[in-house]
């Protein structure tokens, strides 16, 4: 039997191990001639980009619901090495997987500098378990001492996930605390710009946005120490605060350290159209730890919107490079970005310069699509519905 080995189980793992069943069905290759199994540390598909959101119940879907049906193993298990010379992956507990094709998926993390307080006292919605702690800290602060800091939240990091949070956070913070008295409080910083990743044409849409919200803003400018008391600005600045969430940046797994692989300066190994990664046979990657060309002139970002149509194309191509058939190249022609911008509506942007097409509740409504719809599995249980949505095919715009 071959064993094609998938690591990670987000956006991109999840569509990779579909797709691979999918053209396995394909190439009517018989039943136990490949095993399909995928690692990760939780027996989930979260939703990743809506932890940003108060409501959490649909965030999480349990991986027997997608995989079962489609005949591929899960594991939950941290993966802790991969030798790519023996073809082997080892797990927590030191269990050890042998494979004939890797796909690694296993996504990025928020990056955490070596700074005063940040780990001990920060939060953060990188992960599901991490936006289910900052939902408790806050329920939990609306309940104790009616304090101006116990109000008041710090966002770093003013990308696009500092600004989902920051906008959705002043109605969540006045719904906890109404029976207090207290006014809450939200301030977001950055060191450069806000909204710098969004453009000069998104920013003034986004700025203004903030402000309906109540949101406040302080632009260049970091942080030097946090504490539970509150925040240290390097301006000598200084904010009482009882939460402070952190979302300064993003980096590829480390697992990608485990290739004989360059990388580049978000830690993500370079792979061919076909998602193989350069000068590493038998290895595919996908998602945020991979670069790929997206055209010409544009590798691909660390979004759910280049995450599962690579991992789609990974998993048609693994099967495919394991029986000699021919691989399927990835180019994707158009490229969006629909930003949250809380009771403010949305901000929809077209071009790799993020020219605004839509905002207000029109660009509202499809954020909406996209993160109820569009961007789940589905849910039906069925064999032939989760593989025909593992298609490798390129969605149009949403």
């Amino acid at each position: 039997m071959s064993a094609v080995v998938v690591i990670g189980s987000g956006f991109a793992g999840l569509w990779a191990a579909l797709g691979a069943a999918r053209r396995l069905d394909e190439l009517a290759i018989p039943a136990g001639t490949v095993d399909i199994t995928v690692l990760s540390a939780q027996p989930f598909h979260d939703i990743r980009v809506r932890n940003y959101e108060a409501d959490l119940a649909p965030c999480r879907i349990p991986l027997a619901d997608l995989l079962d049906p489609a005949g591929v193993a899960h594991v939950a298990a941290e993966v802790t090495g991969i030798d790519t010379a023996a073809r082997t992956v080892t797990a927590s507990g030191g269990v050890t997987y042998a494979y004939d094709r890797l796909v690694l998926a296993s996504g990025s993390r928020v990056v955490k500098p070596a700074l005063p307080g940040l780990r001990e006292f920060a939060f953060d919605v990188d992960t599901y378990d991490g936006a289910l702690a900052l939902r408790d800290h806050l329920r939990g602060l609306a309940d104790g001492a009616p304090t101006a800091a116990a109000g008041t939240v710090v966002v770093v990091g003013a990308g696009l996930t500092g600004i989902e949070v920051a906008c959705e956070l002043p109605n969540r913070l006045r719904r906890l605390f109404a029976a207090s008295g207290v006014d809450p409080r939200v301030v977001l910083l950055d060191r450069g710009r806000i909204g710098s990743d969004m453009g000069a044409s998104a920013r003034p849409v986004i700025a203004e946005a903030l402000s309906a919200n109540g949101v406040q803003t302080r632009a260049g400018v970091g942080v030097a120490a946090i504490d539970e008391a509150g925040v240290s600005l390097t301006s000598g600045e200084r904010l009482a605060a009882a939460t402070v969430v952190w979302c300064a940046g993003m980096r590829a797994s480390p697992l990608t350290e485990q290739l004989p692989a360059t990388r580049d300066a978000l830690g993500r190994v370079p792979v061919d159209d076909c998602l193989r990664v350069v000068g590493v046979p038998g290895v595919f990657a996908a998602g945020d730890v991979a670069a790929a060309r997206m055209d010409d002139d544009h590798l691909s970002v660390m979004s759910c919107q280049h995450g599962r149509p690579m991992g789609r194309y990974a998993g048609y191509n693994v099967i495919s490079d394991l029986f000699g058939q021919p691989l399927l190249p990835l180019r994707i022609p158009w490229y969006v970005t629909v930003l949250d911008l809380g009771p403010a509506g949305a901000v929809y942007t077209e071009g790799w310069d993020r020219v605004v097409v839509s905002s207000g509740a029109r660009a509202k409504d499809a954020k909406r699509t996209i993160n109820t719809r569009r961007i789940y599995p589905p849910l039906t249980g069925n064999r032939a519905d989760l593989l025909a949505a593992a298609a490798p095919e390129l969605q149009s715009r949403p």
